[in-house]
């Protein structure tokens, strides 16, 4: 059974940090990128990251370049989105999502297994 678990969401000032972790099982790992994505009240599901196992090669969306990195630990098969600087236009539930295609838009039609989100509020 394919999983995908986030946690390390939770409440930070402006200007704070999070680590988000997402840890996967049930498929072979290397085959697939692992994205982030983030939904706040009323808006749409946007692409933040991405990472694509096999070379690391990174892609971020231009409201968290410089703030937030992707990284991964390939032997523990998990995600990390380190988000600096925090905003609270930050502010959204944060999933992560696992795809065959390393598309810079992210559409998340793409995206073919999902965690349950993890909670990111930043208070001003």
């Amino acid at each position: 059974e394919v999983q995908l678990v986030e946690s390390g969401g939770g409440l930070v000032q402006a200007g704070g940090s999070l680590r988000l972790s997402c840890v996967a099982s049930g498929f072979t790992w290397d085959d697939y990128i692992i994205g982030w994505f983030r939904q706040a009240p009323g808006k749409e599901r946007e692409g933040v990251s991405f990472i694509r196992i096999i070379d690391g090669r990174t892609h971020y969306a231009d409201s968290v370049t410089g703030r937030f990195t992707i990284s991964s630990d390939n032997a523990e098969n998990t995600v990390y989105l380190q988000m600096n600087s925090l905003k609270p236009a930050d502010t959204a539930v944060y999933y992560c999502a696992r795809s065959r295609f390393a598309i810079s838009s992210m559409p998340p039609q793409l995206f073919d297994s999902w965690g349950q989100g993890t909670q990111v509020t930043v208070s001003p």
